[in-house]
Parts: structure tokens; sequence; C-alpha cells
């Protein structure tokens, strides 16, 4: 079965002052169709990176990725876009809603620029939001009238009316309480179920837990499970010696 992403040796090296930055070194990553995948590093170690080049934000600078088979890496600016709008679902952590505008709306958003027909909008918009849950009294309520986990439904709505192949959220749930954070992951539980293909960006260990499949990255190379753990063994052990 052709994976859903498919990282094959990608670097990623920007120029900052003349002076090259090396934010991804040689990464390497496959998931699977419906599969859940969380992704952890502390800030800087190229996870937000990896998360461009997978929503097709951004470009490697070397080596391959494929989504659903297509080779992304060597797409142009409009051919990415067109990509980004048919094949993936964006959740921020800042939910990106437009505060004035409906439920509906902010759901419909996606499919405003496709030539899919009003009522079709309309039922696909209903559809992505009673797979999150959110009762329908809601869908005429403006979004800054909403609950943090409400808004946050909304936006994972709005990842889904596309149909698209692969979901990716950046710290979704990062300005939400517990009990709110756990509502939210299972709605990313239940699209797993449906058969989506979900990665996770996160430096909440407890939230990883939820996650088919976790992956740690550390100065823009992926580490195997063992590297982790000897990495913050040793970090543990420093704390120790500290006097």
């Amino acid at each position: 079965m052709t994976p859903v992403i498919d990282v094959r040796g990608v670097h990623r090296i920007y120029d900052s002052g003349g002076v090259p930055t090396h934010a991804l070194r040689g990464v390497t990553l496959q998931v699977q169709r419906g599969e859940f995948l969380c992704i952890m590093g502390p800030s800087g170690s190229g996870k937000s990176t990896l998360m461009n080049i997978l929503g097709c934000l951004d470009t490697p600078t070397s080596g391959t990725y494929l989504l659903e088979g297509l080779d992304v890496s060597k797409l142009d600016d409009d051919e990415l876009a067109r990509i980004r709008a048919a094949r993936i679902g964006f959740v921020f952590q800042s939910f990106n809603l437009l505060p004035r505008s409906t439920v509906m709306r902010n759901v419909m958003l996606p499919l405003l620029y496709t030539d899919v027909p009003r009522a079709d909008r309309e039922r696909r918009a209903c559809e992505a939001l009673g797979a999150v849950g959110l009762p329908a009294e809601y869908y005429d309520h403006r979004s800054n009238e909403l609950s943090g986990g409400q808004m946050q439904r909304v936006a994972i709505a709005r990842a889904l009316v596309n149909d698209p192949a692969l979901v990716l959220a950046d710290e979704p749930t990062g300005n939400l309480d517990s009990a709110t954070s756990e509502v939210v992951m299972r709605t990313f539980l239940k699209m797993r179920e449906a058969g989506k293909t979900v990665v996770l960006i996160t430096h909440d260990a407890e939230v990883a837990t939820w996650a088919d499949r976790c992956v740690h990255i550390r100065d823009g190379r992926l580490l195997t499970d063992e590297q982790e753990r000897e990495l913050v063994a040793r970090s543990a052990s420093r704390g120790r010696g500290r006097t």
C-alpha cells in the first residue's frame, strides 16, 4: 500500500544572513493511511519546519517528499497551493477562525474558491460538524461566541470539509484546559477510526499518548525511541549532578 507520507532523506537549509542554518538533516519518515502519528521535540528542534514541508507550505532543499505517491518536493507555488486545498487539512493552536463569521461559514471557507455548489458546501459543512460532535444549535453562532473547545472542533471540521488525505495539527490543545483537551483528542481518534491520516505536533507527553506512534526530533534529526530515552537519561543525570 502506498504511504500517505513518504519522506526520504529530506534536508532543509535556510540562509540566515549568509550563514546556512540546517533546520532538517536527512529526515526519513513514512506514515500509512489511517495512522495517527505524533511528532515531539523541543523548541528549535525542526518540528515546525517538518510540519511546513508535510503541509506543502515549504519545500525541501534536498531529498524527496511523496504525498500519496505524488512527488510534491519539486512542485511550484501554484501547484502546491492546489495540493493544500484539495488534499491537506490544517488545525492550529490559535484556531484561525473568522471571529465575526458563523460556524457554518468558517467551515465552508475552504470550499468557497472551488466549483462546489452552495447546497453541497452546506451539506459537507454539516457533515464535518457532525463528525466532530458539535450540536446543530451552534451552527449559526459566530465563532467568537464559542468556548475554546468548541472553536477547536469547528477548526477540525474546517480541516475535514475537503475530505483531505492528510490532517496536520500543530499544538491543537495548547490553548485548552485538560478536560477540553481530552474532548479534542477524542475527536482526532474518531478521525483516525474513520480512516483519516493524522499527524500532530506537540510538546506535551500526555497528548502524545493518544497517538498510534510517536517520533522525536532534535537538532533536525528524527531519533529512534532508544536514542530519545538515552538523551533524556543524560539530561536527567546532568540535572542530578548540579548543586
